[in-house]
């Protein structure tokens, strides 16, 4: 069947099974409740990572800084 055959038809009512409720559809989909944690997890994580590379940053400026004192110091 091609899409111009079935483009102006009405759309499909079941006559023996009537439809649900927005909210009653909506409610199928309250297992993924369980992922609310899941938001604070990834902040904490990110926020971990960049306290991380900060240090590393921090210790790399602290080493070319002292690379240039040991330089200086030996001219």
């Amino acid at each position: 069947m091609k899409y111009d055959e079935i483009i102006n038809h009405p759309h499909y009512e079941p006559k023996n099974h009537p439809r649900l409720p927005r909210k009653m559809r909506a409610a199928q989909f309250a297992p993924y409740a369980a992922l609310i944690g899941y938001a604070d997890a990834v902040r904490q994580t990110a926020k971990f990572a960049e306290l991380k590379s900060r240090r590393i940053i921090e210790k790399n400026l602290d080493d070319d800084r002292l690379d240039l004192l040991d330089e200086i110091n030996l001219v």
